[in-house]
């Protein structure tokens, strides 16, 4: 019964911000880069950031952290209306990252990792954000996420927070896993999403001192920074909207499913994150195991995004 109220107070809290979003137009409207045909509500997402409010009012998520996603939810929120400048943003991603990892680090002298973290965690977020572009990806890669997390004894701590975010999820996967989405998670979303789930993850390798955890975002991770690789090898500038990730080429180039895509990724990540922990175990680092898996991964993302890139015209000089 409990669990089932706070279900319909995030669901309530989704329909109420479908009223606001249609009474002041924030609508997502497809341009030549989108992979989305008709206007769609945006900054969805927020019920990610309830749920992490809710959870520090039933003392399951600390001050620092509801406070951290609570920043970078008004900041996104805003930005999802009308784009900011990007100092205001960037202010607020470091300040919320400080309160993340001052929440992680309580108790104890991290020193020199603290800048190590904040380059993780940021770094993370803005992968997370760069990969939201189809129905379904964000919301069921969080899922897959958040269900590993919730195995974990070393976060036994923080499973009542995963249940409730992972809750928003369902609620938001609803009205965004379909081929017509009702809402997209917008960056409120896909932001905030990506700092609570940077946080258990940081929190994880700070406790067991394995930095393997980091696999369990190693198809985000793949796609993300060889995307980056490329663009800047090409000399493009990656803060530029574009459709050049893996996901986007299978969507846009070879014309897969959206939704198939979406559930491809999770599922996929779903397996490796089971693999590691059930079958090669992250009780200690294993450097052979994880060489291995690092290249069979890059060998298989490289040969997937050849075959879905489109061939590159030849341009003739007359």
């Amino acid at each position: 019964m409990y669990y089932f109220i706070l279900f319909l107070l995030l669901l309530a809290a989704q329909l109420v911000y479908f009223q606001i979003a249609k009474k002041f137009s924030i609508i997502d409207k497809p341009n030549e880069r989108s992979s989305h045909t008709k206007p769609t509500i945006r900054g969805g997402g927020v019920v990610f950031v309830f749920a992490v409010f809710l959870a520090w009012v039933m003392g399951a998520a600390t001050w620092p952290l509801a406070l951290g996603i609570l920043l970078v939810g008004v900041v996104s929120m805003v930005d999802d209306i009308q784009p900011l400048h990007q100092l205001p943003r960037i202010t607020v991603h470091l300040l919320a990252t400080g309160l993340l990892i001052f929440d992680i680090s309580q108790g104890t002298s991290l020193g020199y990792w603290i800048p190590v973290l904040f380059f993780l965690l940021i770094g993370w977020t803005n992968l997370f954000n760069f990969m939201d572009g189809i129905n379904g990806i964000t919301v069921l890669y969080a899922l897959v996420s958040l269900m590993t997390f919730y195995q974990l004894p070393s976060l036994a701590s923080d499973k009542e927070l995963i249940v409730l975010v992972g809750m928003s999820c369902v609620i938001f996967a609803w009205f965004n896993v379909r081929k017509k989405a009702k809402t997209f998670a917008g960056d409120v979303g896909s932001i905030s999403m990506a700092m609570v789930l940077g946080y258990l993850m940081i929190k994880v390798i700070f406790i067991t001192g394995n930095p393997f955890y980091l696999f369990f975002f190693s198809l985000y991770g793949v796609d993300a920074c060889m995307t980056i690789f490329v663009r800047l090898s090409k000399r493009e500038n990656i803060f530029q909207p574009h459709r050049t990730h893996l996901y986007q080429y299978l969507a846009n180039e070879k014309g897969f499913n959206h939704l198939v895509i979406s559930f491809a990724y999770a599922f996929l990540q779903l397996f490796i994150n089971f693999l590691w922990l059930y079958a090669i175990g992250l009780e200690e680092i294993q450097w052979v195991p994880g060489l291995i898996f690092v290249v069979i991964l890059l060998l298989f993302y490289y040969f997937l995004r050849k075959y879905a890139k489109p061939a590159e015209k030849n341009i003739e000089l007359s």
